[in-house]
């Protein structure tokens, strides 16, 4: 029987959130959630830069964590999406020590179930504007631009049915 005052029983106060059933789906991550679903990287990340990219069908932007080959984990910006187009693609991956492998493409495609983790991302939007993602502060939910020009991404790692290059060069610098 309820005390005095409080709702009937079978009712919410109008403070009480309401309950959800089931866990929430996969491309919907609470903040800084380890993604259990996520490859095993290396740090530091990639340099990715373009003079444009544009998404097709983005699912989430979430930040979550995913783990590193010593077995820590580092908090990322996780991008789902269907496509994704690189538009003067270039990409730098270093290490702590000797050369760099640098490639280089006019254009690169991503098709089907793109995972793509980022530490940063910083661009500018069609109107000039510039626009700032880090994987130190969450996203503000699914507001990634469909095109984004400037772009420059830290790069940690990047799954897809089909990544394609057109046409590609590397080189160890």
């Amino acid at each position: 029987m309820p005390s005095p005052g409080s709702p009937p029983l079978g009712t919410l106060a109008p403070s009480t959130p309401t309950p959800t059933t089931g866990p929430p789906p996969p491309d919907a991550l609470p903040v800084g959630a380890p993604d259990q679903n996520a490859p095993t990287f290396t740090l530091p990340a990639a340099q990715l830069t373009g003079s444009s990219i544009s998404f097709t069908g983005l699912h989430s932007v979430s930040y979550v964590t995913v783990p590193l080959a010593d077995g820590r984990r580092t908090p990322v910006i996780k991008l789902t999406a269907d496509d994704i187009v690189i538009t003067d693609f270039h990409l730098t991956v270093r290490k702590a020590t000797g050369p760099a492998l640098v490639s280089d493409s006019s254009r690169m495609e991503l098709r089907g179930n793109i995972q793509v983790y980022v530490d940063s991302i910083t661009a500018t939007l069609l109107d000039g504007s510039p626009f700032t993602l880090g994987a130190s502060t969450p996203p503000p939910g699914n507001d990634v631009p469909p095109t984004l020009m400037r772009v420059n991404l830290g790069l940690v790692g990047v799954t897809a049915d089909s990544i394609a290059f057109v046409p590609s060069h590397q080189a160890l610098k």
